[in-house]
């Protein structure tokens, strides 16, 4: 019989992100031993000493002196600062962070870019404007997503996902991995689309900046998916009030939750704002589940 003993504590104000009794039983499917849900931070300190898994939106280095037991500390989060670094923790446990996301994420970027070469952004733009029947306003606006490119700022698990679905669309793909990313200005020139889907950290601050932005086609789009810190944001508001681009689909900010000190917090032209959530799902939690069960993290 198993010894494994499973701490779950993912609780979230998002419902898409708050563990119910549906996605309990999946976990429960996917383990054998005793498993635990926690709704507050208190409860999951006080079963965190006999825990051998931890699956939690985020954790505390100085929690690592009450668990004893534990060897696997895992979020659902792609965020490297939802967990204690890896020299921050003990031996013998291991950290996860969930990379399921892609397969969500990409139909964010899907919606973004067909929403835009399909008119419907213009189209909306025209209606609200009184023009109830733009159809021949509208004209200029759409065109074929087969045949464009796309660049990709950040390769890993959630950047391919993002590539191969358009790659499938007939989209030229262009994969940039972040040990990798040297001068962008050249690869920019080229893009139709430009898909940022990179991780927050020191490394990623400002790499779509002015120079980046003023080398892109006026046709072209920017997608941010990965983390806000990556593009200049004061750059990018310039850039599409003077329509030197064609359009910013914007998941992530500089700062979150996004305020009205932001300089994308005007009505710029072309810009779409989701409020960082092309990632909700109803089976976002069973996805991650599934994931680290296929790993071995659950073992």
């Amino acid at each position: 019989m198993s010894t494994n003993r499973y701490l779950l504590w993912l609780d979230w104000p998002i419902g898409a992100f708050r563990l119910n009794a549906s996605g309990f039983a999946v976990f429960k499917s996917l383990v054998e031993g005793e498993v635990r849900m926690v709704r507050s931070e208190r409860a999951f300190l006080r079963e965190l000493p006999t825990a051998t898994h931890a699956i939690v939106w985020a954790f505390r280095k100085e929690w690592f002196a009450r668990a004893k037991r534990l060897r696997v500390l895992a979020t659902p989060g792609a965020g490297r600062e939802l967990l204690p670094t890896d020299a921050e923790l003990p031996p013998g446990v291991v950290r996860v962070n969930g990379a399921f996301h892609g397969a969500i994420m990409s139909e964010t970027v899907l919606a973004f870019i067909f929403a835009h070469a399909r008119g419907l952004y213009a189209a909306a733009r025209f209606q609200r404007a009184g023009d109830l029947w733009p159809r021949a306003a509208l004209s200029p606006f759409c065109t074929r997503v087969a045949g464009t490119k796309a660049v990709i700022l950040g390769y890993g698990k959630i950047g391919r996902a993002i590539g191969d679905r358009l790659a499938a669309l007939g989209v030229a793909v262009t994969g940039i991995r972040r040990a990798n990313i040297g001068d962008l200005r050249a690869e920019a020139k080229t893009a139709d689309w430009l898909i940022v889907a990179l991780p927050g950290d020191t490394g990623t601050d400002n790499l779509v900046d002015a120079a980046v932005l003023g080398a892109m086609k006026r046709t072209a789009v920017l997608i941010n998916v990965g983390r806000g810190n990556a593009v200049d944001e004061a750059a990018l508001a310039r850039a599409l009030a003077t329509r030197r681009l064609a359009g910013a689909y914007l998941d992530v900010y500089r700062r979150e939750p996004l305020t009205a000190a932001s300089p994308l917090a005007a009505d710029l032209p072309g810009l779409v704002r989701l409020p960082h959530a092309s990632a909700f799902a109803p089976d976002y939690l069973p996805l991650f589940f599934r994931e680290l069960a296929a790993e071995g993290a659950l073992a």
